[in-house]
């Protein structure tokens, strides 16, 4: 209650906007009192015509208890008039108490005391010796996904935002929040923004350049990634001062075409790591599959490592004795030398009679199209908008959801995958279901904006899940950090990490490294020599550096398990 004198002198003082309402409020209010005084005179004259009289006191009270509808019956009028006068008060106090002046308090009065207070609650400005943070600028669900990874590798971050019930709404979530104009110098400034690692600029195209530029009117060399919807708008956002410009929705429409099935056996680069790279590799139609991985020789003959296997979204770290399924997917790592032996070894991808069905024609669905057209591989779009079919015999107009549709787009027992791209989980989920339920042996490959919705598409049916919001964030902490991991899609990330003292001296195998850990060890740097895909013997030395892989949720576990 201390603080209260202090806020009511702000929600007055603080703009014209608050003084104006006031003011309306105030003339209502007035009115209201005229009003009652007018009646109350009124009572007084039709009392004195049925021959009554009565106090002042009295008048304002009748007037009261009628305009509020309590109506204590006490007083009454005996006359056609004073009844006629009775229903105008009676109807005048309904609007004016019990409908205008609620609304009226609640528009100039009580929304924004409300308002001021978030706006009281929310920071304007960071402190002055902030620096080496994030600014991100929309609450979208790569900004989501990007601030769980920020907070595990402890990165300070903020939202600028500038609406202030969004923000409240932020702060309740415990998100960090400056509130401010994305369109004024002085918002960034009070950012920080010239002392920030990054600032992440993620809204749509127009306002993309709008607040790039003006960034640059703060800072000139503050590393900038933005979005870009159109492919038109890349040159401008780069000319604006965006340091790197991503089409992340093209990404993720590749990104799904290059999982189907008949468009490549062999392996698809998603990283490297200095000279270690990381690809995937379908194992469906080639000479491992079905066989436990001892069986498969694929170190032995290739020598590429089998560092992970996907099966139905569950990652997993691979045993000899494990199974690789038709529907499993590799997770492996070795050289440029390694990788094309493996090409070599599995041979040209199985061709269909069937197409590849795409389920939405967005941006997503005509990236993973064009993919497909480029490996020559036959496809068929289907899409309820009008305006997103081309002129082509591919297109498919129509609901998704209806059978003789997708017939028409030619799903069959042969058609080898499905790709689901809409921006709407709810649908995606629907249709995964029904793709499911329609062809039980076909490959389902399905977007998830939210990456709460991934393992509900994967128990709905799905083979295979691509993250909108992952994607997104893992390709901005890459760019973040570049030396130190390097995030892949399914939460799964390399990182380096020197060789623990209590593992100095000892040969890979006795390290036990996977087995306490979790972790698997990609490659042993000495010095600047990378020795990929080591050997079990392979001796550790105290200055050496390990890189390893695992998923985000037992990295810390390799330093406090063997420090």
């Amino acid at each position: 209650m201390k603080y209260l004198p202090s806020q009511l002198l702000y929600f007055f003082l603080q703009n014209k906007t608050i003084k104006k309402n006031i003011r309306i409020l105030v003339k209502f209010l007035l009115v209201i009192l005229v009003t009652i005084i007018l009646y109350s005179i009124l009572f007084h004259f039709i009392m004195e015509y049925e021959g009554r009289q009565y106090s002042w006191i009295t008048g304002f009270y009748w007037t009261l208890t009628v305009m509020s509808t309590l109506g204590f019956g006490d007083i009454t009028f005996t006359s056609d008039l004073g009844r006629l006068f009775s229903m105008v008060v009676l109807l005048t106090g309904i609007i004016f108490l019990l409908i205008l002046l609620p609304f009226t308090v609640i528009r100039f009065f009580y929304a924004p005391w409300l308002e001021s207070q978030a706006q009281l609650r929310t920071p304007r400005e960071l402190p002055e010796g902030t620096s080496n943070h994030i600014v991100i600028t929309n609450f979208e669900p790569i900004a989501m996904s990007l601030i769980k990874h920020l907070r595990q590798y402890n990165f300070d971050y903020v939202i600028a935002v500038n609406n202030t019930q969004a923000a409240a709404e932020l702060l309740d979530m415990d998100y960090k929040v400056v509130i401010g104009e994305l369109d004024k110098p002085e918002t960034y400034r009070k950012l920080r923004v010239d002392k920030a690692a990054l600032v992440v600029v993620n809204n749509d195209d127009m306002l993309n350049t709008n607040i790039i530029a003006t960034i640059r009117e703060v800072s000139d060399c503050v590393p900038i990634i933005t979005t870009a919807d159109a492919y038109d708008s890349i040159d401008i956002l780069e000319l604006a001062g965006a340091t790197h410009v991503f089409q992340f929705t093209k990404m993720l429409g590749v990104a799904m075409a290059h999982h189907t099935l008949g468009v490549s056996t062999q392996t698809n680069i998603i990283g490297s790591f200095g000279e270690a790279l990381i690809a995937k590799a379908h194992a469906a139609f080639t000479p491992y599959e079905g066989k436990k991985l001892e069986e498969s020789r694929l170190r032995e003959i290739t020598g590429v490592n089998v560092v992970g296997i996907w099966q139905r979204g569950k990652f997993e770290i691979p045993r000899p004795e494990t199974v690789i399924h038709p529907s499993s997917t590799l997770l492996l790592s070795g050289s440029a030398e390694h990788f094309s032996k493996y090409d070599d070894f599995v041979g040209s991808s199985r061709t269909f009679s069937a197409p590849v069905v795409i389920l939405g024609g967005g941006r997503v669905g005509q990236a993973a199209a064009d993919t497909l057209a480029e490996r020559e591989i036959e496809y068929r779009v289907v899409e309820k908008n009008k305006n997103l079919i081309k002129e082509d015999k591919k297109y498919i107009l129509g609901n998704a959801a209806d059978i003789h549709v997708l017939e028409r787009a030619g799903i069959a027992e042969e058609t080898p995958s499905v790709l689901i791209t809409t921006h709407s989980d709810d649908i995606n989920i629907y249709l995964t279901i029904y793709c499911r339920e329609l062809r039980p042996n076909i490959q389902i490959i399905s977007r998830a904006t939210s990456d709460r919705n991934i393992s509900k598409l994967y128990s709905v049916g799905a083979n295979f899940v691509m993250s909108y919001g992952s994607m997104g964030a893992n390709k901005i902490l890459n760019i973040l950090m570049p030396d130190k991991i390097l995030m892949l899609a399914e939460g799964l990330t390399v990182f380096k990490a020197p060789v623990p003292a209590s593992l100095a001296g000892k040969t890979l195998a006795e390290s036990q490294i996977r087995r306490k850990t979790g972790c698997n060890v990609v490659a042993i740097k000495s010095g600047s020599i990378f020795n990929i895909n080591p050997d079990p013997v392979a001796y550790l030395n105290k200055n050496d550096e390990l890189v390893l892989i695992s998923t985000t949720a037992v990295e810390k576990q390799f330093i406090n398990n063997l420090s």
